[in-house]
């Protein structure tokens, strides 16, 4: 059996120091992040922009910074976001086209996206995330051009349909790369069951990793542990290493997953071996150039 390829998604977009201390904003923050946790053994690191004072940032410079500082300290490969709600698609995707990493992460489908307190009775976050296939179509176009492998992001079955028509118009080619994101309110629930359901769906020969949200997390790491698939954690999806224990840094999670990988019989993949398992260029994609300041200001 394949090693398992941990990724680490350092700091999401919602998410702040007043849910969690250790959430990185600054450039530098990420970066040291990205190191504490490719030390613990993640292979790949899932990165938004945040500016000084934790609110999004699309700014190509920052993007670049950011880059810099990850590469300055580790060879972990770079995997960006380019989901963001009332963005236009260009800023969305200008620092995937300017910057070239590794990876970039695509949201596959449109979908309400809430989380709701049943304490409070009430909604928080209640968005529409919106990504039509002419959006969809326009990112995967941008990503093949730059050279970036797209990771599709799947909150429900649905969306892994919708590779289909991209597959057969060759937006999508081979090696296909999913993530399979459950427990988001508007989403697939987090449940083994469901994580079946949603591979057994996948086209074959497919990589492809589990994102728990919650503490729904650590299961769902263990079931797409035994079932042969990769996995991510880090604070942009959960907080907390166990029940009331909260994490120190993206470290403590990726530590606790390399855990469980060796626990469950399986190894750990290394940045190299994660870039040959997964059919990447075996060099790492080196921190490119800052770009024009007009580039993705959004």
């Amino acid at each position: 059996m394949t090693k398992v390829v941990i990724s680490a998604a350092l700091t999401g977009v919602l998410s702040t120091r007043n849910q969690c201390p250790a959430i990185p904003y600054t450039p530098k923050e990420i970066g040291e992040e990205a190191k504490r946790a490719a030390d613990a053994g993640a292979a790949i690191v899932h990165i938004h922009a945040r500016t000084a004072d934790g609110g999004p940032d699309w700014k190509g410079e920052t993007f670049a910074e950011i880059f810099n500082e990850v590469r300055a300290r580790t060879d972990v490969i770079v995997n960006f976001s380019t989901g963001a709600i009332g963005i236009p698609p260009e800023d969305r995707v200008a620092h995937i086209r300017d910057l070239k990493p590794e990876m970039a992460a695509l949201n596959m489908g449109s979908m309400n996206y809430a989380i709701y307190s049943e304490k409070r009775k009430t909604f928080y976050h209640d968005h529409v995330f919106a990504n039509s296939f002419k959006d969809i179509q326009f990112f995967l176009e941008t990503m093949r051009t730059a050279g970036v492998r797209p990771e599709m992001e799947c909150f429900d079955a649905g969306h892994i349909g919708n590779t289909r028509p991209l597959v057969d118009m060759g937006v999508l080619a081979p090696p296909f790369q999913f993530s399979l994101i459950m427990g988001v309110l508007g989403g697939i629930p987090g449940t083994t069951r469901h994580l079946v359901d949603q591979v057994d769906s996948l086209p074959p020969g497919s990589h492809w990793q589990v994102i728990g949200i919650g503490l729904n997390q650590w299961p769902l790491v263990a079931a797409a542990i035994t079932m042969g698939g990769n996995v991510r954690v880090g604070l942009e999806d959960n907080f907390y290493v166990e029940d009331g224990k909260m994490a120190k840094s993206n470290g403590d999670l990726v530590q606790k997953a390399s855990r469980l990988v060796r626990d469950l019989g399986r190894e750990v993949a290394t940045s190299a071996e994660a870039r040959d398992q997964l059919g990447l260029d075996a060099t790492p994609r080196p921190a490119s150039i800052v770009p024009s300041p007009h580039r993705g200001e959004g």
